[in-house]
């Protein structure tokens, strides 16, 4: 039992030890931002050509993970921040610390240092931090298991001469000197050795005065070229993909049930983003970039534009001012558009209850100068004006009751305002 803990307790340690190591060793040679073949900064571009993966893989990976709280926008600049470019002696953030040169001036290296922040602070959330984590590990992974591929040459190597040694031709009555080497001098020149024609050979036939070059060697016939063995990862994907269909239309898919058509999307896009990421380390795949992105961009609208489906007359403008409580519908909305309503004309008694929300547009609500409202107001991203309280960007919602210009008495009005997607809400007394 005892060397089962000994064990144990040895392996963790190693454990331990392996990833520190793998860590340090990643900071040592960290991928060099180029400045040809880059989009923006030039971070995917680096971290591509460093471990030999596909630059588009990892610009769709940085992407999907912007849509988890802003993760890949956070690890896109810190990225900016940590790898320094090609002709740079350290990266921005060394750079700002006094530690060398950068290309990078010290107040844009700044502003990288806001943008972090402000990202970290307004758009993460729970999907935000677990997105940043899968990010790290990720990276961590491919540092683990593609770290020794393009390392940089220790500028050490780089910068020194190569040695050659020469040995000095003697005769009897030369001293042996110490071997020369091509960067240094001899310490002392030979004795009695010949360095120029005699007299008698001004042509320069003696022997010692030849200076023929070594006879080449015949070259080989130059190797055909290896084919390249074409991946399987993008085939086995897709019949991954079409087999979860399968099974899910016959088993359970429902348009509202525990599991819909959303779940479907996700589930498919999980199986072709680990295909990415297989394909990453074995050069295959690039295909499966066509079918996630368009898949990708249909989850997002379902999830957050048209969180309840399609609907019909979903396009379009709605702008109502109902007289009295009866014409007061309990919802007005539109998938595309915009939504007007004027409650400005209802009796001063009674109460109702109101949604006016669009998918993307605007949503204007005129309420009473009297009436008793309390109310909710939200925009995915856009601009918020809830009865003089002002929003703008993504953190947008307010809830609040506001008893109007008499106080409290009279009609009462809950309501909820609201656009899923990008677009304006306003609240105002008419």
């Amino acid at each position: 039992m005892l060397v089962i803990v000994s064990g144990t307790a040895n392996q963790a340690r190693h454990t331990a030890s392996s990833v520190e190591d793998t860590l340090k060793d990643f900071w040592a040679s960290r991928p060099r931002r180029p400045r040809q073949g880059r989009k923006l900064a030039g971070v995917a571009a680096g971290i591509g050509s460093r471990y030999g993966v596909d630059p588009i893989i990892i610009r769709v990976a940085f992407a999907v993970a912007t849509f988890y709280g802003g993760a890949g926008i956070a690890a896109y600049l810190i990225g900016w921040l940590l790898f320094a470019e090609v002709d740079d002696e350290v990266s921005p953030v060394e750079a700002l610390l006094q530690r060398g040169r950068s290309a990078t001036s010290p107040q844009f290296a700044v502003a990288l240092v806001v943008g972090v922040i402000a990202t970290v602070s307004i758009g993460f959330d729970f999907e935000g931090y677990v997105g940043f984590a899968v990010v790290l590990g990720l990276l961590f992974l491919l540092h683990r298991y593609r770290g020794q591929q393009n390392r940089p040459v220790p500028e050490q190597a780089a910068q020194a001469a190569p040695v050659m040694t020469m040995p000095f031709p003697v005769d009897e009555t030369t001293e042996v000197p110490t071997p020369m080497t091509v960067n240094q001098p001899p310490a002392y020149q030979p004795v009695g050795y010949p360095t120029e024609p005699p007299a008698w050979d001004p042509l320069g036939a003696a022997p010692f005065a030849w200076d023929l070059p070594e006879p080449a060697a015949p070259m080989s016939d130059p190797e055909p070229p290896t084919p390249r063995r074409r991946s399987k990862v993008g085939p086995v994907t897709l019949a991954v993909v079409f087999l979860a269909v399968g099974v899910s239309v016959l088993f359970g898919l429902r348009a509202d049930g525990w599991f819909s058509v959303r779940h479907l999307i996700g589930g498919v896009l999980a199986i072709l983003g680990l295909g990415l990421v297989v394909g990453g380390f074995t050069r295959g795949g690039r295909g499966l970039i066509g079918l996630a992105m368009p898949l990708a961009a249909l989850g997002i609208a379902m999830t957050v534009v048209w969180p309840n489906g399609f609907r019909a007359n979903a396009v379009g403008d709605v702008h109502v001012t109902p007289q009295t409580l009866a014409d007061v519908r309990s919802d007005y909305s539109r998938d595309i558009g915009s939504v007007a309503v004027d409650l400005s004309a209802l009796p001063k008694s009674g109460s109702v209850d109101v949604t006016a929300e669009a998918g993307v547009g605007e949503v204007d609500v005129i309420v009473p100068a009297t009436a008793d409202v309390t109310v909710y107001c939200e925009a995915g991203i856009g601009d918020v004006d809830c009865l003089g309280e002002s929003r703008s960007g993504t953190d947008t919602a307010v809830r609040k009751t506001d008893l109007g210009t008499d106080g409290e008495g009279g009609l009462k009005i809950e309501l909820r305002a609201e656009v899923h997607g990008p677009g304006n809400v306003r609240v105002t007394r008419g």
